[in-house]
């Protein structure tokens, strides 16, 4: 996984960032399962000239900037309504009045041919727990990546309605892709 040596700023930019939900319960079939995108994110990767020093990765989310992309399934489309509800309810659910921002700094990284593994600290909505990326390198300056966060890990109790009948599962996927700049 060879990238040239330097510092890269990343962002929507250079990249998407997005976050997958996935309905369960006897009533998922009313629910919809969501692909939500990050609008405002920055990060860096470090990338040393000595092989020996393997590289870093840091990403900041703006989490009063998660936006609904699309929902599939249910029993009719998302309307307008239903798009200002999820908002206000992720909002609420991942307490961005106190939380408003999603960190992840990485621990180490382990590099195979054109696959990283990333281990590292995700910060999310106050709390702190190691989370490991899964990265591949697509060509010479484009890297993609995927993670499962489960909330309940952070504290957030993920959402429920119609009693129970309809919930959010507590995995959510997290995809990126990045370019990074030429040097």
């Amino acid at each position: 996984m060879p990238l040239a040596a330097g510092e890269y700023e990343i962002g929507p930019e250079t990249g998407r960032l997005l976050v997958r939900t996935f309905r369960q319960g006897v009533a998922a079939r009313v629910g919809h399962d969501l692909l939500i995108e990050a609008a405002r994110w920055e990060g860096q990767v470090v990338v040393s000239a000595d092989s020996a020093t393997p590289p870093t990765v840091s990403v900041t989310v703006d989490l009063g900037a998660l936006k609904v992309l699309e929902g599939t399934g249910g029993v009719k489309p998302l309307s307008n309504g239903d798009l200002r509800q999820i908002h206000q309810t992720m909002r609420k659910m991942l307490r961005t009045d106190r939380h408003p921002h999603a960190a992840f700094t990485s621990t180490a990284v382990e590099i195979h041919d054109d696959t990283a593994t990333v281990e590292g600290d995700l910060t999310l909505a106050g709390r702190t727990h190691p989370q490991r990326l899964e990265i591949q390198q697509r060509d010479e300056a484009t890297l993609a990546g995927t993670t499962s966060v489960v909330q309940s890990r952070w504290g957030i109790k993920p959402y429920s309605g119609f009693l129970g009948a309809l919930k959010l599962r507590d995995a959510v996927d997290i995809e990126f892709t990045v370019s990074l700049p030429a040097r």
